[in-house]
């Protein structure tokens, strides 16, 4: 009985730390007999110490700061190698800035809508399959836990379990034969807005010197002060995600910098010649 107490409390507590009904199963299955103290400690650094990352703006977050920050020092490096003005590098960096910000939030708009579309589409499908082929798709769940390791007994309960509910079995397809996830379609604005405003915030950053300094002196700061904001972005991605932040940071740095240093070689090839 206890066992059994035991084994209905994870069950609870995956509720509050969602997991897949496939991961209850099998841990209803195979569960070793536990004490109390001991699931509560796991679940605990499960759901505290330990916790899976949820999805966040994070990336949309770096994908509209790294843009604006390579894009905008690109031009404005190839702007000021090609005339000593520096109104004329403030007003091409600002009109690359808002143009490509809300460029850049209206792609990330689009492509969240069309993730959305996508999977949309291949729900119903799948829903199709269920009814017009049952036998091919329960044989595809077998195939799929069975290349998992699962046999016997344990498969065939595995498989009856998923195709006895039309939600699951679709939603178990869409997960392990498509390797998709649902895409909720009020977070394309929000990825928009992110994308926008991080890639305005990444695009002043290079900017920033020549609105104080000379168009010679601006340039190397520039260089400088944008590869220490793109170092800094690498380290934050790696600390929370994976690897290394002294290696993610460098790596972030040198292609960004890199990678701005062509629109240096594009002015200073077609530089202007001074007016007489």
């Amino acid at each position: 009985m206890h066992h059994l107490l035991c084994r209905l409390q994870v069950l609870f507590l995956c509720d509050i730390c969602p997991l897949s009904m496939m991961a209850r199963l099998s841990m209803m299955l195979s569960m070793e007999p536990v004490t109390h103290d001991q699931l509560i400690n796991e679940v605990l650094h499960h759901t505290q110490t330990d916790p899976h990352k949820r999805a966040s703006g994070l990336s949309d977050f770096i994908l509209g700061a790294q843009d604006g920050l390579v894009n905008v020092l690109g031009v404005v490096l190839g702007i000021a190698a090609a005339t000593s003005d520096a109104r004329i590098v403030l007003v091409a960096g600002l009109a690359t800035t808002f143009a490509e910000s809300i460029s850049m939030g209206a792609v990330a708009y689009t492509t969240t809508l069309a993730d959305a579309d996508l999977y949309q589409s291949e729900r119903e499908r799948e829903y199709r399959h269920i009814k017009e082929t049952p036998h091919l798709e329960i044989k595809e769940i077998r195939d799929i836990y069975e290349s998992k390791g699962f046999s016997g007994e344990l498969l065939d309960r595995i498989v009856e379990t998923i195709t006895a509910n039309n939600d699951v079995w679709v939603a178990v397809m869409m997960a392990e034969e498509h390797q998709l996830a649902p895409v909720d379609r009020k977070s394309a604005i929000r990825a928009a807005l992110v994308v926008g405003f991080a890639a305005i915030a990444g695009s002043l950053v290079p900017l920033f010197p020549f609105m104080i300094w000379s168009v010679s002196t601006s340039m190397w700061l520039s260089v400088l002060v944008t590869a220490l904001v793109l170092f800094g972005i690498g380290a934050y991605k790696a600390r929370v995600t994976v690897g290394k932040p002294m290696k993610s940071g460098l790596e972030m740095a040198v292609i960004g910098t890199v990678s701005a240093l062509a629109g240096y070689l594009v002015g200073f090839i077609l530089k202007v010649p001074p007016v007489p």
